[in-house]
This record gives structure tokens, sequence and C-alpha cells, in this order.
């Protein structure tokens, strides 16, 4: 075996390494690079490196999440978030986090008015205190996902969706008869839309519709008061949907769907989806 020469990363420039860097993912970089030397850590503190903070593939492949709910965890995601915001020189993108607290998303609010993409899911700590500030300087935001954050509320949505005219995609789980009728005055541009398990009828679903012209995307999953009619009356908007059938009252008879309805649904699913489900 002949013997091969080792590459000398010490050689690389720093526009080749902040290269390379950048197809790292943010877990990829804080536990590689960051710890190799201190040159490579002040690289990683470049704006460029710092656009995006996307920790959802850490908290999917965490086996432990009991620690989560403390107050120190929610200190910890919080410091993360501050730090990235101080890095990016305000050129923060996109955040997409969980169990985060009022106190870093105001930071965020104050210092990050190109902010597109926010998704604070399972955040029990953030309230109308943060969400004002997000929707009165991140006025160039395009999709917005709060499920399982429960003190937002629909107000909060409704200043959001009155300052934040951009807003394509908006995701809200369990959300109320009130909060959906908030809904439908400020969803006008909304094109993608997911309102799992929350209280909506075949009535307001039809109002929803109707107000929401641009809407392509519809996630209706546990919503356990829709019948098939809520689809079949509102054909003009391609929908994916899924009925929750444990615990429905009433269960969507899908036979009584058009043929161009059950095609739109259907096109949205994987070939193996479709083998070992519809076409059984």
């Amino acid at each position: 075996m002949g013997s091969r020469v080792l590459p000398d990363w010490t050689e690389l420039t720093p526009e080749c390494l902040l290269d390379i860097f950048s197809r790292l993912s943010i877990g990829q970089l804080w536990n590689g690079p960051m710890l190799v030397c201190k040159t490579w850590t002040k690289l990683c503190h470049d704006p460029s490196l710092n656009i995006t903070l996307d920790l959802e593939a850490e908290f999917l492949s965490s086996e432990d999440s009991n620690h989560w709910w403390s107050p120190e965890f929610e200190e910890k995601v919080d410091s993360t978030i501050r730090s990235v915001v101080d890095r990016s020189k305000g050129g923060l993108k996109e955040i997409r986090v969980r169990h985060c607290t009022d106190q870093s998303l105001s930071y965020v609010a104050e210092r990050c008015p190109n902010l597109e993409v926010l998704g604070v899911t399972y955040s029990p700590k953030i309230t109308v205190e943060s969400m004002r500030k997000i929707a009165s300087n991140c006025t160039k935001l395009i999709e917005l996902d709060i499920s399982c954050s429960y003190e937002i509320s629909g107000y909060c949505i409704e200043l959001v969706g009155t300052s934040c005219k951009n807003i394509h995609i908006l995701k809200r789980n369990l959300m109320r008869p009130l909060e959906i009728t908030r809904l439908k005055r400020q969803c006008i541009y909304v094109k993608h839309l997911e309102l799992r398990f929350s209280t909506l009828t075949d009535r307001a679903l039809s109002k929803l519709c109707k107000q929401c012209s641009n809407l392509e995307y519809l996630d209706l999953f546990g919503c356990s008061y829709l019948t098939s009619d809520c689809i079949t009356t509102s054909t003009s908007t391609t929908f994916f949907f899924i009925p929750d059938q444990m615990g429905s009252r009433v269960h969507p008879d899908w036979t009584e769907l058009p043929p161009e309805c059950l095609l739109g649904i259907f096109s949205r699913l994987s070939m193996g989806q479709r083998r070992n489900g519809q076409m059984l």
C-alpha cells in the first residue's frame, strides 16, 4: 500500500473554508469545525454562516426529551438564539426552534428586521409580548409556524397578519372558533395553511376558503367536526386533507368526492402510499 499525502487543512483560504462550512448543518458546525482551532471557530462566527438557525433536526434526533420543558433548557435555547443573532449581525433570515421564550424572541425582533421564516413550536413561554414586536419589526415574514405554542392567541396571529403582508405559509393547531374567525380576516395572501386538530366546522371552512382566495394547500388533520361536504363545496382549492378516524364524530364519505378532487389529493402521495392505500 503506497503512502498517501494527507491534505493540510491549514493551507485552505478562509473563502474556501467558508464554502465548506456553509454545507454543514448548524449541529455539525457546532460539534465539528468550531472545536478544531481558534481560526476555525472565528470563521464559524462569520455572518454568512449564521443566516439560518434550524434546530429541528437536533430535536428530532434526540432521545431524551424529558428535560426540554425545564427552565434550564429554555434558557439554553434562548442563549443559542441570542448567540446566532449576534453572529449574524442582523442578517438572520430563518429560525426553526422549540422551547424558547419571549426573552429571546424579543431579542430577535429588535435586531433581525430581515427575518423571513419563524418557527417557534412547543414554546409555552411565547406570548403576545414578543409576538407584537415580531409583527412590528419583522414585516418581511413569509412563513410562521406556531404549532403547540398555546399562549400565542388568535390576537397575535391577527397582529402578524396585519403587518406582514408577505406571509404565505401559516401553521397553527388546536385553533378555537373565535381564532378561526379572526384568521379569515388576515389570511387573504396565505397559500399554505395547516390547522391540525382545530375546532373547524364545514360552514367555517367554506367561509375561510372564500376569504383566502390564494389558498393552495390546506392540512386539516384531526379536525373531527368536518365532513366530506367541506371539500366538495370548495373544489377550486387544492387540499391535503387527512381526517382523524380516531374519535371523529362524523366520518367523511369519500365516495361522494368528485374525480377531480380525488386526483388532487392522490397527486400529493408517493407511489408507495398509493399502492398501499388508495389502490387497495
